[in-house]
């Protein structure tokens, strides 16, 4: 059983590991202990199972009444099982709840099953960052949801 949450410092072990494994250019502890910390916009939501360790994590950064989605990553072994899409489902009833009226992300070009999950969500295209990911040049798909 996987139940989700606010992350906490405590988190930052756990959500470093899944981090490194899930991306090219993974962020440092020190930024997560930033967003910990110092970012009083950031809200992150962790997926844990039911022996208490964080699989997936999804972090925002909420301002105002918009909601940016910096990074979603699920441990590579539990991938496909619906994780990624209940972190997200998370972050979107906690925006919500905050006054949120638009939401937004990047995705790589090349990464469809996350843009297909997006879609899913009821994101949209909204443009293209060119070159957006530095370690391949790479341009980002900016989508967005907007709530009713």
């Amino acid at each position: 059983m996987i139940t989700y949450r606010k992350m906490t410092e405590a988190d930052i072990d756990g959500v470093l590991k899944i981090e490194q494994e899930a991306f090219s250019l993974p962020w440092t502890r020190d930024a997560f202990v930033q967003e910990m910390t110092t970012n009083l916009h950031a809200y992150y939501v962790v997926a844990e199972n039911s022996e208490g360790k964080i699989v997936g994590f999804c972090g925002m950064w909420i301002v105002v009444d918009e909601s940016h989605i910096t990074n979603v990553a699920v441990t590579e072994q539990l991938k496909g099982q619906g994780i990624g899409e209940g972190l997200m489902r998370e972050a979107i009833r906690v925006s919500k709840e905050s006054g949120v009226v638009l939401m937004t992300l990047e995705a790589r070009v090349s990464n469809t099953v996350a843009q297909n999950l997006y879609r899913k969500l009821d994101f949209q295209n909204g443009g293209i960052r060119k070159g957006y990911y530095t370690d391949n040049q790479e341009n980002a798909l900016v989508m967005w949801v907007k709530f009713k």
